[in-house]
């Protein structure tokens, strides 16, 4: 089969006019970027509209066999738009950090991809280069005011404000800057995150309008007086030209997919160490001009789903009328306990063992409220033995089951998924969701709910700093935000080579950041770091021009 770039290439693009004409969106609405991406007006908005369908996309806990949720994604938009149906599948923008390093881009796969993927695993509509400018300027302008007052009683005595790259670089997670004398500002000890793992990327995906993201950009949180209180960007008093940067990123950008259909792409935290969800602002949009919106969560369930619907739905008041739980039979083998080189071998009883991952992730998102649909994401090497054990099981636990081979057939291949979603959703749609927690709760009965209920812990420990800015946390009136939870995607624990549905482990919390901005409490556990490093053969080995096209990008 064909490469993702080489079918990408291959592919005739319509005009992004012709894909607005398509949902309605008038020339003033429209911004484009050149002939095959445009940005489109929040405006679009129908906060009247009530009759769209909301559908989210998780999976069952990652494995290095991969699993293709973004490919399903857009494979079912595919799919509702062959059989007759008004659909637009809603993103998050990839950043160069994966896609330079070792996961790759993150514009879907074969045939089930949204386009131009170039474009869109690269600098895209800059919008990553927005948030990464208002970032550091930030960093500049709260660096120049301690510089500035350092001598007086307006001064700073911490600073806990970040920069950010979007890129994987080890050598920035910590280091010393100011160096070379106070002609060079103050000697410090900080330290870069990725860019995707920033306040203010949270807080761009959150913010309901540009009134919304002013508000929140005042309320970040950059450090600490002389006399201890709260310094923040109101207090610094550059509301205004943050919001000036971010602007234009704070439109959502529209693309098209493989088969020319519409979608939305928009924002781009992280799941692992962010609350992995694209904007409000684009999947309201989609929700205005479709009658089918597919959005997705990062990673499995325990993270990207319990965010989802504890942070995002909670903030934007939105209701899911069905979640996609996506496995494959390789990952279902690991998570039964066989290694990677006998994933192609035919092996029935190791996906049964596996079955426990993907029932605890069933039974989690049926505790919020929803209802489940399970989609294999079918490889060339997958049995049809292994196939029927799993349809076979999910009658067993009453779980509609669909397979999705939309990366080798393009909408043909999700056919079948689409009209089982539409069926699903006219017959059992999910009632009012519930959260793992209340907001009113304190911290720790948070981050001990989301622990035992989601995760399966039977403990919670915490470390002095984590003590620490909790009670810093709650004595500043921060501790009725949600919590966001920052620890590895590779196991409901927090230890990457725990596979399967391991239960009654500890988790111990590292730190707890509070991102005043965001509205929410970031909980680190484990060895999770917020800037990722490269592997020892990194993507970007492979990646070139060749006669005047790019190769090896995917």
């Amino acid at each position: 089969m064909k490469t993702d770039i080489e079918i990408a290439r291959e592919t005739v693009l319509e005009p992004i006019s012709n894909i607005a004409e398509k949902l309605n969106i008038d020339d003033e609405a429209l911004h484009p970027y050149g002939r095959y991406i445009a940005k489109i007006d929040p405006k679009l908005i129908n906060k009247k509209k009530d009759n769209s369908r909301l559908i989210l996309v998780s999976a069952i806990t990652p494995t290095k066999a991969g699993i293709g949720k973004t490919t399903v994604s857009i494979g079912l938009a595919l799919g509702l738009q062959r059989i007759g149906k008004k659909a637009i599948v809603a993103l998050r923008e990839p950043s160069l950090g994966p896609c330079f390093g070792m996961k790759g881009g993150a514009a879907g796969g074969g045939y089930a991809q949204v386009l131009p993927m170039d474009k869109i695993n690269l600098h895209f509509t800059g919008d990553f280069h927005a948030i990464t400018s208002a970032n550091n300027m930030l960093s500049a302008l709260v660096d120049n005011y301690a510089y500035q007052n350092r001598n007086n009683e307006q001064g700073l005595s911490r600073i806990i404000w970040r920069r950010v790259l979007d890129v994987n670089d080890r050598n920035l997670r910590s280091i010393v800057s100011g160096l070379g004398g106070t002609a060079n500002g103050l000697t410090t000890e900080t330290g870069f995150d990725i860019t995707a793992a920033s306040e203010i990327m949270a807080i761009l995906c959150l913010s309901k309008d540009i009134n919304d993201l002013r508000r929140r950009l005042d309320n970040i949180l950059l450090g600490y007086k002389k006399d201890s209180t709260p310094f923040t960007v109101k207090d610094l008093g550059v509301g205004g030209a943050l919001t000036v940067l971010l602007k234009d990123a704070m439109m959502p950008n529209l693309v098209q997919t493989t088969e020319a259909s519409p979608a939305i792409i928009h924002g781009g935290p992280f799941a692992n160490i962010a609350h992995g969800c694209n904007s409000i602002i684009a999947t309201k949009t989609a929700l205005s001009l479709a009658d089918y919106t597919i959005t997705e969560a990062g990673f499995a369930a325990d993270l990207g789903a319990e965010k989802f619907y504890d942070i995002k739905c909670r903030k934007a008041d939105l209701h899911p009328s069905l979640t996609i739980l996506v496995a494959t039979a390789q990952a279902l083998k690991m998570h039964g306990g066989i290694g990677e080189k006998e994933l192609k071998t035919e092996n029935i009883d190791a996906i049964t063992k596996g079955f426990a991952n993907m029932d605890k992730h069933i039974k989690n998102i049926k505790s919020f409220g929803q209802t489940v649909l399970v989609c294999i994401n079918k490889f060339p090497s997958d049995t049809q033995a292994e196939i029927e054990a799993i349809r076979a099981h999910c009658k067993e636990i009453a779980v509609p089951f669909a397979v999705n081979t939309s990366f080798s057939e393009a909408s043909a291949g999700a056919e079948d998924l689409a009209r089982l979603v539409v069926d699903t959703i006219d017959k059992s749609p999910s009632g009012p969701l519930t959260f793992a927690y209340d907001l009113d709760e304190d911290i720790k009965s948070k981050i001990e709910a989301v622990s035992t209920k989601i995760y399966g812990a039977s403990s919670v420990k915490y470390s002095s700093l984590a003590l620490k800015h909790i009670k810093e946390i709650e004595a500043m009136g921060y501790a009725d935000f949600p919590i966001c939870v920052a620890k590895t995607q590779y196991s409901f624990s927090d230890d990457p080579k725990r596979y399967g549905a391991v239960s009654g482990f500890n988790l111990t919390v590292d730190d707890v950041i509070v991102n005043a901005g965001a509205e929410m409490i970031v909980v680190v556990m484990g060895n999770i770091m917020r800037m990722p490093g490269l592997p020892k053969e990194p993507s970007a080995l492979k990646i070139d021009i060749v006669n005047g096209e790019i190769e090896g990008l995917s």
